[in-house]
C-alpha cells in the first residue's frame, strides 16, 4: 500500500452531507486523467473476530493457531505489500464471543484511560472503516459507545436509527482516496460505504434495545442509501454483516448478502456473521452465486470465516471513461487462511504481529487470572463428545442449574401452578473443529470449565407454551438430523449440512422419541418445510402424554426466548420473566452453592428404532473414543477429514 493511501482522509456522515460539505466535487483536484488509466484496488476484510486478539484457548488453556487477530494481523502486511491500493475494513462482531469480551464487560474492567484492548488492536493495523455486528449489542448500547471511544477509525450502520429517526452511527460514509494507476499517475476515489447489520437484533437482544433503536430490512436500507452515494461516489462498498442464502426473500431475513447484491450501485459486497468461507465450497449450487469466482449476481464478494481463521480479499481492476467514470472491469476474490490441517494438527502459516499482542496484553493476563477461579466440583466427567445423540452430564448440569434458579421466581407468580421444564443445547460440539467439545475430568471447576459450558452471555428468560408448542419447539430442534432411509444397509450421515448444535434444545422433564426416517419440519433457519409428517412421537412428562392444550414454562435463556432460531413457543408475546442474571453466572452460583455436583443425566430423548440396523455416521474427536466403553452401539468407521475421526451409531 502506498503511504499515501495509509494517511487516512475519511469524510464521514451521510452521503447527503457529504455532497454538501464538497459541493459536489472532489475535495482534491487530482492531475488531469490519462487516456484509459487502469487502477487495482485491494479490499481486505476482516469479519467476526469476536475479541481473538490472540491465537489462544481460554477454555483449554492452550495456543490455537486457527484463530486471532495477531496471525491475521501478518495476512494483512502480506497483502498491503503485494498491492499498491488497499483499503481494509471489519464486519463486526468484534467484542464479544470469548473469555476476554466477557471479563471487559464486568463492572469496572473498561476504563476511559486504557480503552478496549480489541480496539487498541485494531488501531495499529490501521482500519479504513468498521460496521457493527449483531454481537456488539449483546453487553448493551452504553457498553458498546464506550467501547467504540477506544477505535480510531470510523464506523457505518445503515439500517440500525434511533426510535426518533436519527441515525445511531453515520448510515453512509466516504472516503477520499489518493490511488496510483498502472503507469504511476495519481488519482483521488471518493468511495462510499453503506453497513449493514442483521435486523434479528431487535429480537435477539430486545431486552436492552427495544425502545431505544430500530433495526430495518438490509435491503431496504441499501435502496434508500446507496443511490445518493452512486450520485457522488466512484465506488461503492456494502459492509453487511449477514450470510448468503438463496430462498425466496419475504423481507427482515437474517441472511441478506444475496439479495442485497441485487441493489443497483453497489461494487463490491464484505460479507460475514454466518462463520463460513467464501468463495468455497460452502455456498456451491445457491442460485445466483459463483462459489469459485466469489461472486453473488456477479457483485464480487468475500466472506473471512470466524475468530480470524482468514482475511477476506478482493481485488479490483477499476477503468475509467468518460461516460461510466471508474467501474469495475474485472476482480480477483480470496480467502487467505492463518492456518492449515494436517490430520490433527492445525498448521500455523504465519507468524503472530508483536504489536497486536502487545496491545491486549494486560487484559489478557487478568483474562487468564480470572479464568483460574476456583467454583466448585464435579464427581463425575462433563464432556460434550455425545450430546447430540442424547441428554448427557453437560446439558443436565445446564438445566439443573436453570430449574434450581427459575423455580423460586416463578413460583411467586401467577403461573406457579404450570410445570417448569427447563431447555439448554450444547454450544462446544465439534462445530468449530475437532478440538471445539468440552471435557472436564472429575474433580475441581473453575471458571474456564464453566464458560466452556456456557460460552455466550445470554440472560435467563422463562416462556409459557402450550403443548402444541412444546411438540414444534422440539421439531424445530430435530432440523439439526438428516433425514435416514431404513432401507439403505450403508452408513447414512446424522446430521443435516451446516446443522449448528446451538439449535438444539434438550428439554429436561420430559421424555421423547425421534423418528428420523421422517422429513424434517423445519429446515435449518427454522423456516417450516410443508412437510405435515412429525419426527417427535411419544412426548411424554411423568409418564402421561402431552396434550395440544396442556401448558408449560420453559426456563431458557433471552436469545432463545425472544425468537433466535425461529422457534415456536418463543417471542415477546411468550415471555413471561426476563431475569437480570446471565445464564453462566446462574451456572457459577449453582456450582458454587452446591460445592460438589454430581450431573447425572436423566433419559430424556432417544432415536426410535428401526426395523433392521441402521448406521447413522457423525465426525467426532478422536477423544470421543475415549468415552465408548458403555456405548457398544457406538464404534469407529475411519478417519474423517479435518482431524475428525468419523462414528457410527447403530440404531436397530
Amino acid at each position: 500500500m502506498t503511504r499515501r493511501l495509509t494517511r487516512r482522509r475519511m469524510v464521514g456522515g451521510t452521503a447527503v452531507s457529504a455532497a454538501a460539505i464538497l459541493g459536489g466535487r472532489r475535495e482534491t483536484e487530482a492531475e488531469p486523467l490519462k487516456e484509459s488509466p487502469v487502477v487495482r484496488l485491494r479490499l481486505l476484510e476482516t469479519s467476526d473476530l469476536h475479541m481473538f486478539v490472540y491465537d489462544y484457548d481460554y477454555y483449554n488453556a492452550r495456543q490455537d493457531n486457527t484463530v486471532g487477530l495477531a496471525k491475521v494481523a501478518t495476512l494483512i502486511a502480506e497483502a498491503r505489500a503485494g498491492a499498491v491500493n488497499s483499503l481494509l475494513f471489519d464486519n463486526g462482531d468484534i467484542i464479544q464471543g470469548n473469555p476476554l469480551g466477557d471479563y471487559m464487560a464486568l463492572a469496572g474492567h473498561l476504563s476511559d484511560a486504557d480503552g478496549h484492548p480489541m480496539f487498541r488492536a485494531m488501531n495499529r493495523l490501521g482500519y479504513d472503516a468498521a460496521t457493527l455486528g449483531n454481537h456488539e449489542f449483546n453487553y448493551g448500547l452504553d457498553f458498546l459507545r464506550r467501547a467504540m471511544r477506544t477505535a480510531r477509525f470510523p464506523f457505518v450502520c445503515s439500517n440500525v436509527d434511533t426510535p426518533d429517526g436519527a441515525s445511531l452511527l453515520p448510515s453512509t460514509l466516504v472516503l477520499d482516496r489518493v490511488v496510483t494507476d498502472e503507469r504511476g499517475g495519481s488519482h483521488t476515489l471518493r468511495i462510499g460505504l453503506i453497513g449493514l447489520v442483521t435486523p434479528q437484533i431487535m429480537v435477539w437482544d430486545r431486552a436492552s434495545l427495544a425502545g431505544r433503536v430500530v433495526a430495518t430490512d438490509i435491503v431496504e436500507a441499501a435502496l434508500r442509501h446507496v443511490p445518493a452515494l452512486r450520485r457522488t461516489c466512484d465506488l461503492v462498498i456494502a459492509l453487511c454483516h449477514s450470510g448468503i442464502a438463496d430462498a425466496p426473500r419475504i423481507g427482515g431475513e437474517e441472511n441478506a448478502a444475496l439479495y442485497l447484491a441485487r441493489v443497483p450501485g453497489i461494487d463490491a459486497i464484505l460479507t460475514g456473521h454466518a462463520h463460513r468461507v467464501f468463495p468455497g465450497p460452502d455456498y456451491a449450487g445457491l442460485t445466483g452465486v459463483d462459489a469459485v469466482r466469489g461472486a453473488l449476481h456477479g457483485v464480487p464478494a468475500v466472506m473471512p470465516g470466524f475468530w480470524g481463521s482468514h482475511l477476506g480479499l478482493i481485488d479490483l481492476t477499476l477503468g475509467h471513461d468518460a461516460a461510466r467514470g471508474w467501474h469495475v472491469r474485472d476482480f480477483a476474490v480470496e480467502a487467505r487462511p492463518i492456518y492449515r490441517r494436517e490430520g490433527r494438527d492445525a498448521i500455523a502459516l504465519v507468524a503472530d504481529s508483536a504489536p497486536v499482542i502487545e496491545a491486549a496484553r494486560p487484559e489478557h493476563a487478568a483474562t487468564l487470572r480470572w479464568m483460574n477461579q476456583p467454583v466448585g466440583s464435579s464427581t463425575v466427567a462433563i464432556n460434550t463428545y455425545l450430546s447430540l445423540l442424547g441428554n448427557d452430564a453437560a446439558l443436565t448440569l445446564v438445566n439443573q442449574a436453570q430449574l434450581w434458579y427459575a423455580a423460586p421466581l416463578v413460583a411467586a407468580g401467577r403461573y406457579a401452578h404450570l410445570p417448569l421444564l427447563s431447555a439448554a443445547s450444547p454450544f462446544k460440539a465439534g462445530g468449530a473443529g475437532p478440538d471445539s467439545f468440552v471435557d472436564i475430568k472429575p474433580g475441581p471447576l473453575d471458571m474456564r470449565d464453566i464458560a466452556s459450558l456456557y460460552m455466550f452471555a445470554n440472560t435467563v428468560c422463562v416462556v409459557k407454551v402450550s403443548g402444541a408448542e412444546l411438540r414444534e419447539w422440539l421439531e424445530r430442534s430435530c432440523a439439526l438430523f438428516a433425514r435416514i432411509d431404513p432401507a439403505v444397509g450403508a452408513a447414512q450421515r446424522l446430521f443435516a449440512p451446516r446443522a449448528a448444535s446451538y439449535q438444539f434444545d434438550t428439554i429436561a422433564g420430559l421424555t421423547y422419541e425421534i423418528d428420523l426416517s421422517q422429513p424434517a419440519r423445519y429446515d435449518g433457519d427454522g423456516k417450516p418445510t410443508g412437510t405435515q409428517a412429525r419426527r417427535v412421537a411419544r412426548l411424554q412428562r411423568d409418564g402421561r402424554d402431552v396434550r395440544d392444550a396442556d401448558e408449560f414454562l420453559i426456563v431458557t435463556n433471552n436469545y432463545r426466548a425472544s425468537g433466535g432460531g425461529a422457534f415456536p413457543g418463543t417471542g415477546g408475546d411468550h415471555v413471561v420473566l426476563s431475569a437480570p442474571d446471565l445464564n453462566r453466572d446462574v451456572l457459577v452460583r449453582y456450582v458454587t452453592g452446591s460445592r460438589s455436583v454430581s450431573p447425572v443425566p436423566d433419559r430424556i430423548w432417544w432415536f426410535r428404532r428401526f426395523a433392521a440396523p441402521v448406521v447413522l455416521a457423525f465426525d467426532g474427536a478422536p477423544e470421543t473414543a475415549n468415552h465408548l466403553s458403555n456405548r457398544p452401539d457406538i464404534a469407529r468407521l475411519g478417519d474423517g477429514t479435518g482431524g475428525y475421526v468419523r462414528y457410527g451409531l447403530t440404531v436397530a
